[in-house]
């Protein structure tokens, strides 16, 4: 069985940085390109960053680059997203999701299978 537990969210100031976690098991965690996508309150899902399977291809949304590092550890089984400079449109539940192919050459082609129960970051002073 495929799970994906997201854990580190939090409340934290303007400008202030958190560390994203997901521990996955019950599938070859580096076979599949991982991503992690957010939902603030009374929208829709939005991607955020996306890396491929070996962890050296990573993409991100404009609204984060530069801001945020997404990283994996497959000898763990870890997908991990530091997120500095944190601002209040920041704010949003976060899940972790896996994605159905190895590596994807665009971040709009990703598609994804399974994801967690999410995350809750709040940015707010």
């Amino acid at each position: 069985e495929v799970q994906l537990v997201e854990s580190g969210g939090g409340l934290v100031q303007p400008g202030g940085s958190l560390r994203l976690s997901c521990a996955a098991s019950g599938f070859t965690f580096g076979s599949y390109a991982m991503s992690w996508v957010r939902q603030a309150p009374g929208k829709g899902l939005e991607w955020v960053s996306l890396i491929g399977s070996g962890g050296g291809s990573t993409t991100y949304a404009d609204s984060v680059k530069g801001r945020f590092t997404i990283s994996r550890d497959n000898a763990k089984n870890t997908l991990t997203l530091q997120m500095n400079s944190l601002k209040p449109e920041d704010t949003a539940v976060y899940y972790c999701t896996k994605g159905v192919r190895k590596d994807y050459s665009s971040a709009s082609g990703y598609e994804y299978d399974y994801w967690g129960r999410g995350t809750q970051v709040t940015v707010s002073s």
